[in-house]
């Protein structure tokens, strides 16, 4: 039998997205000229903050793009503010320090019309414990820990709608409902696809109460749930369809296999490092969100649109 030929794939914009990536480079693509740097007066007892949460995250930003600890992520904010002519003061690195624990990060994602189809999944990143050479020669001192992050994407527009940081204890399933609640009660949710962790009464209830169906694959051993709610009777239509089709021939009709876009997704998140350089649990949180909130900055300069010819 001989092997059969492999897919190749055409990109269709192709002198756009050769654009979008350049733009890409530009320092001052992430400037706002027109963004309220000084914040405004809160009229309550104390010393009012001298800069804004939008001041505050644009420098955020600037560290995690460039992997700049916070006393040279000054100097480069410094730096652009230099370049784009204005005279805007620049927060000190303590500054920085101490409002990345409280900031609340603005994600921004664009809306493809029509419903809301989501790929769900998790991973893993270190933000503690000896590198990789030192455990090598001389044998770890102290365990490696994780963390993880949990991610919800659009399939139509590449951006991520919900994010959650937990610890490495924490399930799949369990944190499927809290990103459902990120997503407005207005926009109306298509599928939200997964892999078999969320395979759980939990994950197929908060689905269909979004009004959303669920792709996601029965487990090996699953057997059949007892019809007590309608989110068994979905599970176990799921259960059927395998079992007459094949699990192979379910995840072709189903759609499934789009789930890689997600995992691609992550790869994209360990771009900025494969560690998190905060140790407090509010600061790493504000860490993922700005990742986040510069991949989705990413796609909104532009991404590439394949599609497969053989």
């Amino acid at each position: 039998m001989s092997k059969p030929e492999p897919a190749r794939y055409h990109t269709t914009n192709w002198k756009s997205y050769n654009e979008a990536l350049k733009r890409r480079g530009s320092l001052l693509i992430w400037l706002d000229k027109d963004m309220v740097w000084r914040a405004a007066k809160a009229g309550r007892n104390g010393r009012p903050p001298v800069f804004s949460d939008a001041a505050i995250q644009f420098c955020l930003m600037v560290k995690v793009l460039f992997g700049l600890p916070l006393r040279q992520t000054t100097g480069m904010v410094a730096s652009i503010l230099s370049m784009a002519g204005l005279d805007w003061p620049v927060p000190d690195f303590s500054t920085l320090s101490r409002r990345q624990k409280r900031i609340t990060v603005q994600i921004s994602s664009r809306r493809a019309p029509g419903p809301l189809n989501l790929l769900v999944d998790s991973t893993g990143i270190k933000f503690l414990g000896d590198g990789e050479w030192l455990a090598r020669k001389h044998g770890t001192q102290r365990r490696r820990q994780y963390r993880k992050v949990h991610l919800a994407m659009d399939t139509a527009t590449g951006d991520i709608r919900a994010v959650e940081f937990t610890s490495s204890d924490k399930g799949d399933s369990p944190i499927l409902p809290h990103l459902l609640e990120q997503i407005q009660p207005a926009e109306q949710i298509g599928t939200v696809t997964g892999d078999g962790a969320y395979d759980t009464r939990r994950c197929h209830t908060a689905i269909l109460e979004r009004g959303g169906t669920a792709v996601i694959p029965i487990r090996r051993n699953g057997r059949r749930w007892r019809e007590d709610c309608p989110a068994a009777r979905a599970r176990n239509e799921t259960l059927k369809a395998t079992q007459r089709l094949g699990r192979a021939a379910w995840k072709r009709w189903s759609g499934y296999h789009a789930r890689s876009r997600i995992e691609a997704k992550m790869r994209c998140l360990k771009a900025f490092g494969e560690r998190i350089a905060s140790r407090d649990p509010d600061r790493q949180t504000a860490e993922v969100q700005i990742r986040v909130a510069l991949i989705n900055r990413f796609n909104a300069l532009g991404t590439a649109e394949i599609e497969r010819v053989a």
